[in-house]
């Protein structure tokens, strides 16, 4: 006689899922809805995103509320690497942050090269300006320019003299690139954006404004991915963590980012895996 023991699969049938926190630029913009099903066809992975701004993208991965991060302020990225909480970071990708203000440009700005510059225009001209005021990569990037013409709303210590926290042109909303654009725009506002959000949102928003300055080199918007690290959280999906961290730097992931454009032909993103 022969005993038969049937052993049921209990994950048959269930789908294999990870979470990836990652800032809202990565959503708004439509690149995880192009490169996502790409993926999950090839792997069999579904990804969940959890699409907040990179200080609190960081923040859930610390607590171990996600598998996987997926943001743009390299210097927080390494220093949470430094600490132990992520494994295994690589940059992923690049485009430009831009500033972006009403059409007729009130601080006049506009064919100015030096980003720092600006903003200094800005504020000496009392022209409002709304920050997304929410530790994102974008708002870090503002902060850093701000702090160039010695303004820094954070430590609130200005070398200057010149504070736009409490300064009724200095409007900090708390929101994601999409929402902050369009308060921008209500407000006849400039603003900080990434390139990949204005090109993808700007019709649909039906935003009346325009690029007031780009090209500045300190406007370089670098894109990192890395792992929740599983000695501090033991729970989470870390094979299949590296399973996106490795298809998305990869040779096919490199390039389904680079094909990823929006409906004018315009690339919002260029691969640059390392």
């Amino acid at each position: 006689m022969f005993a038969i023991t049937i052993v049921w699969d209990t994950s048959y049938g269930k789908d294999v899922r990870i979470r990836c926190a990652s800032t809202t630029s990565t959503q708004n913009s439509g690149l995880f809805d192009y490169i996502l099903p790409i993926f999950e066809k090839k792997t069999g992975i579904k990804v969940d995103v959890i699409g907040v701004g990179t200080g609190a993208s960081i923040e859930i991965g610390k607590r171990g509320d996600a598998d996987v991060v997926l943001v743009h302020a390299k210097e927080l990225e390494l220093k949470a690497v430094e600490e132990g909480h992520f494994v295994n970071r690589h940059d992923v990708m690049y485009n430009d942050f831009v500033i972006i203000g009403p059409t007729h440009d009130p601080a006049k700005i506009k064919g100015m090269k030096n980003a720092s510059d600006a903003f200094s225009k800005i504020a000496n001209a009392n022209s409002f300006f709304v920050s997304r005021g929410d530790r994102s990569g974008t708002h870090i990037k503002e902060l850093s320019i701000w702090e160039k013409v010695g303004i820094n709303p954070v430590r609130r210590s200005f070398s200057n003299g010149v504070n736009p926290k409490g300064e009724k042109w200095y409007l900090e909303v708390g929101q994601g690139m999409e929402k902050t654009q369009r308060i921008a725009n209500e407000k006849r506002a400039y603003t900080l954006t990434d390139r990949g959000t204005w090109l993808a949102t700007k019709d649909k928003d039906r935003l009346d404004m325009v690029i007031v300055l780009e090209g500045d080199p300190i406007l370089f918007n670098q894109y990192g991915v890395m792992a929740v690290n599983p000695k501090k959280h033991p729970y989470i999906k870390f094979k299949e963590a590296m399973k996106f961290i490795k298809w998305i730097i990869s040779p096919e992931g490199q390039k389904a980012i680079g094909s990823f454009k929006d409906k004018h032909g315009n690339a919002l993103f260029y691969p640059n895996a390392k």
